[in-house]
């Protein structure tokens, strides 16, 4: 397969199993099932962080100090991001949508401005992932394979939200999809113009890094420590210990299919 064809095909596939996924979920699953997710989903992101994605972004750039610093820049940029709104994630239960007196055109603005910010969200996940393809095939399956461990707890909230909202299930169920294409926009997008811009490629997988890192620690990890009682405190760390293996072992299986 080409580079082109590996970043349609990931960025398609995660985008709508993602979805899927959290539609099964959210309609199906028990409640205390998406705290499990979230948690997998940190280890997910945090191994690909720094067990892939940086170490090849000041590979590719052979300035530790500047990838770092862009790390660091990129951490700040996304937290004033989220402050504006323009960022918007929902991952925890406990997110404006699901209160209960949210309600009538309050909550359905609510889930209107969730689906804006997952959609910009997502366009910047497709440039990710096609930078991190442009970089190396291996290193594009596990960045989008741990940006799929992290999208489906927050479709989920998504999902749930739209429902709260007002919406029903085959209309949250189409917009979560549709939303979820801005992937392969931002994907294709980011191929045709780093095609002539490769040198942006080290300097964009420092920023992955960067939206990994401050998702799983901003976002995330602050919803677990809701629970802090010791069988759910060994279960989150098992769990995030999990997510971080499957990056590894990933890696490895990665490597051995594709020789």
């Amino acid at each position: 397969m080409s580079v082109l064809s590996w970043i349609v095909a990931m960025s398609l596939t995660g985008g709508a199993l993602s979805v899927l996924a959290a539609a099964v979920f959210a309609l199906k699953a028990k409640a205390h099932w998406v705290s499990h997710l979230i948690s997998y989903a940190i280890g997910a992101l945090l191994g690909a962080a720094f067990l892939e994605v940086l170490p090849h972004a000041i590979t590719a750039n052979g300035d530790a100090v500047g990838t770092t610093a862009t790390v660091l820049g990129g951490i700040l940029i996304f937290f004033v991001l989220e402050k504006l709104v323009l960022w918007r994630h929902c991952h925890v239960e406990s997110c404006e949508g699901h209160e209960p007196h949210a309600h009538g055109h309050e909550n359905r603005r609510s889930g209107l401005l969730i689906m804006v910010g997952d959609t910009f969200h997502n366009f910047v996940d497709g440039i990710l992932i096609a930078a991190a393809f442009m970089e190396d095939i291996r290193l594009g399956i596990i960045t989008a394979l741990a940006i799929t461990a992290h999208e489906i707890p927050q479709e989920i909230g998504d999902f749930m939200i739209l429902l709260h909202s007002g919406y029903s299930k085959s209309r949250a169920l189409a917009f979560n999809l549709f939303s979820s294409l801005a992937t392969v926009v931002g994907a294709l997008m980011a191929y045709a113009a780093l095609g002539k811009m490769q040198t942006a490629v080290p300097a964009l997988l420092a920023l992955a890094a960067a939206s990994m890192i401050y998702v799983a620690v901003a976002d995330l990890i602050p919803g677990l420590h809701k629970r802090p009682e010791i069988k759910a405190t060994v279960q989150q760390i098992l769990l995030i210990g999990a997510g971080i293996a499957t990056i590894f072992l990933s890696h490895r299986t990665i490597d051995h299919f594709l020789g």
